[in-house]
């Protein structure tokens, strides 16, 4: 069979929600963190040993975790940047989880997202990391940095009152020493680009629904594509190559991506979030998205052949392409909003689930996509 299947290998009951999971580099170990029920956090690192999952190390925090990434982190230093509930970023060795090596503390209320680049896995440039929060604003961090953020984007002035919720952010463009863009997505469906060189919003658009998360397809190399989620079912991809003045990027919107399929053999026209979405790392063309209905789809991009046109005023305008669905699941009653792809192990894969439940996963036939 040539088919892409998707199977649970594993699966783990937490006593506490499970809010994010990350593989640890170059190991058979990921990490979780979440809330326990009286508001504490927790820090739990798990390895796989034959068909079986072992608890390696936890520890407590004072404050529930919400999100996590070792994307700064040198390769064998194995340090996890984490965001909390109480607005502060820290920065923890593996080995030392009893204090961080970095911490500041920069949001008013909960970090909802972060992302991170600069470590081994990603040649170029300086190892950084952006967190978004409930304040609205958007935050670059250097860990050799203390204190300060090298970047603070956020609205001035009357726009100050206005904030919106920043769900989602993402690091892309890294293909040389000096060029970095961030992506942010909001509550009302604002979607913006920021040029890290110039400090400078380079595009914005809205995609009408709540901004679930952002992911380019590869952040070290010139932009590609970019994929989005939303509430409501949404999931765009812009092709990121040709930007128009006036009608920014193409982008190709699968409508149909929250629908679930009901006992009856019937598709539900209820369309439910989709929480998250990973692209495969030995493949920029795959990626997965993780449904409210406990769902998770496998996607492959197909480009057109021609990836942008020449309009009649000479301008260069991008051409979109094409989403074919390779397999579809339900691992849970509750929505899938975290997933990881292992780095090592085409196919393996880690994610979590509102019903506090961890999934070891493994998915065949990639390679024949």
């Amino acid at each position: 069979m040539d088919s892409v299947q998707m199977i649970s290998h594993i699966e783990k009951s937490l006593n506490y929600s499970v809010y994010d999971v990350k593989w640890i580099p170059c190991t058979a170990k990921f990490v979780a963190v979440g809330s326990q029920p009286k508001g504490t956090g927790t820090v739990q690192i798990y390895e796989l040993n034959h068909g079986s999952l072992d608890l390696v190390r936890e520890t407590e925090k004072q404050v529930s975790l919400k999100c996590c990434s070792f994307g700064a982190s040198r390769l064998r230093a194995e340090h996890l940047a984490v965001g909390d509930f109480a607005g502060k970023l820290a920065v923890y060795d593996l080995e030392r989880l009893d204090a961080p090596v970095y911490e500041a503390t920069g949001h008013e209320g909960i970090i909802n997202t972060l992302d991170a680049i600069g470590g081994s896995t990603v040649n170029c440039g300086a190892p950084e990391i952006v967190t978004g929060g409930r304040d609205g604003s958007v935050k670059v961090w250097d860990p050799r940095q203390p204190n300060d953020p090298v970047a603070n984007i956020c609205p001035a002035g009357k726009d100050s009152l206005q904030r919106r919720d920043c769900w989602a952010v993402g690091f892309g463009d890294s293909h040389n020493p000096v060029e970095r863009v961030v992506c942010s997505g909001y509550d009302n469906g604002d979607l913006k680009l920021v040029d890290l060189r110039n400090l400078k919003l380079r595009w914005e658009t809205n995609v009408k629904n709540g901004i679930c998360s952002v992911e380019f397809d590869r952040k070290d190399i010139r932009m590609n594509k970019l994929a989005v989620s939303t509430l409501e079912g949404g999931l765009h991809v812009f092709d990121m190559r040709t930007q128009h003045s006036k009608h920014g990027f193409a982008s190709v919107r699968e409508k149909t991506v929250g629908q679930s399929l009901g006992t009856n053999g019937v598709v539900s026209a209820a369309k439910s979030t989709v929480w998250t979405v990973k692209h495969l790392p030995q493949n920029r063309d795959i990626f997965m998205t993780g449904g409210g209905s406990g769902n998770v789809r496998i996607w492959l991009y197909h480009y057109p052949e021609k990836r942008s046109k020449t309009l009649t005023d000479g301008e260069e305008e991008g051409v979109a392409g094409s989403l074919e669905m390779l397999h579809a699941t339900t691992l849970s009653t509750q929505p899938v909003h975290t997933f990881d792809w292992s780095p090592d192990r085409q196919g393996l894969a880690v994610c979590g689930s509102f019903d506090q439940t961890v999934r070891v996963l493994i998915t065949t036939n990639l390679n024949l996509h």
